[in-house]
């Protein structure tokens, strides 16, 4: 049986953790970024939105992977937006080890509610 100090500490770890590797992966998407059009002159009198690529996770992934520095910072905001998800997923697991069926139901739920307005879009 695991304790709840032990949960919360594995809790806590993986909230730092995340937010530790959301923010390297933010930090080297703009260095990136940068690099490639920190000399360039922003134009404000036209707005441009996020191109259909920067709007879905999946393409932003694939985006990502391929060395766009945009979606790398998108990948690294996205990473950061998950790290709650996973807690929450976390605790479904520990409610369950735990065999609390009331906990694991709500948790559940919220979790549901999370995924749902992630990917619904």
């Amino acid at each position: 049986m695991i304790s709840d100090k032990q949960v919360e500490s594995w809790i806590a770890v993986l909230l730092r953790s995340g937010v530790l590797l959301a923010a390297a992966v933010v930090l080297a998407g703009g260095v990136l970024y940068l690099a490639h059009h920190g000399s360039v002159r922003p134009d404000y009198h036209t707005f441009r939105g996020e191109p259909a690529e920067m709007r879905e996770p999946g393409l932003i992934v694939r985006e990502a992977f391929s060395g766009r520095p945009a979606a790398i910072i998108q990948l690294g905001l996205l990473l950061l937006i998950l790290t709650p998800v996973a807690r929450v997923a976390f605790s479904v697991a520990a409610f369950a080890v735990e065999r609390d069926r009331m906990y694991v139901g709500m948790t559940l739920v919220v979790l549901t509610v999370l995924l749902y307005s992630l990917l619904a879009g």
